[in-house]
């Protein structure tokens, strides 16, 4: 699933193309991934907006249009392609937005997982499904004591915790796994006893995974892609995650992978005892 670093880089490419153009048509193929409004409201509005700047809250897609807001969340295997108006549709692309230049966006999905919602301007932050979202990783105000006085509950463990969005937004099992390791934390440590120190490295490590992951164009696994032919590069500079019985950077022992609530979990014993 694209995390931060992928989203903003799909954003920055769809900045590259679509910024400026208006959208005078759009077809829907697989309802489930319209969430709101109706797909024929949803159709309806959108005919004559202007796409007037592209960013990212979270895990989604930002799109702001002359009078709504369209958010795009890609789940599992969500990218966009872009088509001449007479080119013949794939399967998978589910809904395809024609542009004032004649060209067509298109959203491809072969799980269909991926969901879009269009909002009204002003309730952008009020309203689902941005307003339940944490801060973002470079926030300033992440901190320590934030994040303190949402672990003290959790009697969860701290890598079930960090893939909470409600609590620091954009983070997946991809880097959740790098961060540990950069954290010395275990990941079956229970986030509520985490310390002061914890939370500060957490923060500091999150910046800069993240940080170097967005420079890089993000990872690419499976199916990532931020434009046809185009992958992120930050694979390579994973420490843990991927990386089963290979020698950890740090220590040399194995790395280890373990199923932690349904999730591939890639760990260093030694290190994060």
């Amino acid at each position: 699933m694209p995390e931060k670093p992928e989203v903003i880089t799909v954003s920055n490419a769809l900045k590259k193309k679509i910024l400026g153009k208006k959208i005078i048509k759009v077809a829907v193929y697989w309802d489930n991934i319209i969430v709101k409004p109706s797909i024929k409201e949803f159709k309806d509005k959108l005919v004559g907006e202007e796409i007037l700047n592209i960013t990212t809250r979270g895990k989604f897609i930002v799109l702001t249009l002359t009078n709504y807001n369209m958010l795009i969340h890609l789940r599992m295997e969500g990218k966009f392609t872009f088509r001449n108006n007479n080119d013949e549709r794939n399967k998978h692309e589910h809904v395809i937005f024609t542009l004032s230049d004649e060209s067509e966006m298109r959203y491809h999905d072969v799980r269909k997982f991926g969901k879009i919602y269009l909002v009204e301007k002003e309730k952008l932050y009020t309203d689902t499904p941005l307003k339940d979202l944490g801060y973002e990783f470079d926030s300033e105000n992440l901190t320590s004591s934030y994040l303190l006085e949402k672990f003290k509950n959790k009697n969860k463990f701290i890598k079930t915790v960090l893939l909470d969005q409600s609590i620091i937004a954009g983070i997946g099992n991809i880097y959740d796994d790098e961060i540990l390791f950069m954290s010395k934390i275990n990941p079956y440590k229970k986030a509520s006893t985490l310390t002061s120190t914890d939370c500060k490295n957490i923060i500091k490590n999150t910046k800069i995974v993240l940080e170097k992951a967005i420079s890089m164009g993000g990872t690419t696994i499976k199916s990532f892609t931020s434009e046809e032919g185009v992958h992120g590069k930050f694979q390579s500079e994973l420490l843990v995650h991927g990386k089963k019985d290979e020698p950890c950077p740090v220590c040399q022992e194995k790395i280890l992978k373990d199923k932690l609530d349904g999730r591939g979990t890639y760990y260093c014993k030694n290190c994060q005892k």
